[in-house]
């Protein structure tokens, strides 16, 4: 299955989806801050990132813009808690937008069709 990464500020989130995700057979990578995740992917490069764009220092937005800026290709889901952040042009730039939700299933089906478009394991 595909390496993910999960940037989240929000602490029972992340494990909550390290289990969720886990369990579906994926390995999973956490970050706590954006600053955290690139830090992260200077020695490693996950299958996708799912990045949260409401977080303290920089925000998921912020570090959208420097994880494409180093690979164009970073397969990014951004999962947040607003919906008004659609209207963003800077969040056009990830293959998904997902508004956050305690169930997992919208979540999970974007990650396995955009792993399915890029041509990596789902």
């Amino acid at each position: 299955m595909a390496k993910l990464l999960v940037v989240d500020d929000d602490k029972n989130l992340r494990l909550l989806y390290e289990q969720e995700l886990a369990e579906d057979g994926h390995e999973v990578a956490l970050a706590s801050s954006g600053r955290e995740a690139l830090d992260y992917l200077k020695d490693n490069r996950p299958d996708l990132i799912i990045l949260d764009i409401s977080m303290p220092g920089m925000d998921g937005i912020e570090a959208l813009g420097k994880i494409l800026a180093k690979d164009k290709t970073m397969p990014v889901i951004l999962n947040t808690a607003y919906s008004t952040y659609k209207d963003n042009f800077m969040t056009w730039s990830a293959d998904a937008y997902v508004v956050k939700s305690g169930d997992l299933t919208e979540l999970k089906a974007k990650i396995k069709d955009v792993l399915k478009t890029r041509g990596l394991p789902a």
